[in-house]
């Protein structure tokens, strides 16, 4: 069966993940996170794509962005992926992909799906056992939201701000959000949506998604036809 196209649809949340070839490490040295983040701050910026939150882990990563335009994040995903690829090939004197085929992503629906999806990310650290608490990982969003550093690359959701009427009380909301964690069920949501790219949302969010693109959003997807 042929490979769906990858669904974009501009001004709706994505998760979206990319793996190294063979679950190899994409970054070798903190220098390499410092140029991917670099990298992936000029392309949002020049696509028009507000990034949510993002974990950079050894041999992967994965961003919560929303698109102005359904070009946007695979002119940014294409534009950081090549850029990235020459400088760490040049610095390990390496040859050849980095990359596990073309990234993977998905739309999910932001008032069920958002704050639990900027969990899982944060807490992906966490659950590989790299650090004891998401605060002691250098390479997320999640200080930023902690409260305790001002990341120029993330632009907060507006569910975020409903967190709280002041920045303090949005921070506390949030950290307490991911104190919580998520249940293995949405994480495994959260993980096979984006891998298999099947809108995650609610069974009116996924009708509504479907009318406004001819590719399935979902493997029972409204107005598919019937057998006859």
């Amino acid at each position: 069966m042929a490979r769906l196209p990858r669904l974009t649809v501009p001004g709706y949340p994505h998760h979206i993940i990319q793996r190294g070839n063979n679950r190899q490490p994409i970054f070798a040295a903190d220098a390499d996170y410092e140029a991917f983040l670099g990298m992936l701050d000029e392309h949002s910026r020049a696509q028009g794509v507000a990034l949510h939150a993002y974990v950079l882990m050894t041999n992967h990563f994965h961003l919560l962005a929303t698109p102005d335009s359904a070009e946007a994040i695979p002119q940014m995903m294409q534009a950081v992926g090549r850029r990235y690829v020459r400088y760490f090939n040049q610095r390990q004197a390496r040859t050849g992909t980095l990359w596990e085929g073309r990234y993977k992503s998905t739309l999910i629906q932001a008032e069920r799906y958002l704050l639990a999806c900027m969990v899982y990310i944060d807490l992906n650290p966490v659950r590989a056992g790299m650090v004891a608490a998401p605060v002691d990982y250098p390479w997320s969003s999640h200080r930023h939201y902690a409260g305790l550093r001002t990341d120029k690359l993330v632009t907060p959701h507006p569910l975020f701000w409903e967190l709280g009427n002041t920045p303090f009380a949005r921070d506390a909301a949030y950290v307490e959000l991911v104190n919580a964690g998520i249940d293995s069920d949405a994480q495994r949501a959260l993980t096979d949506s984006a891998l298999r790219g099947w809108a995650l949302g609610e069974p009116s969010y996924v009708a509504a998604l479907q009318k406004k693109t001819d590719r399935r959003v979902s493997p029972g997807a409204p107005g598919r036809p019937r057998a006859k």
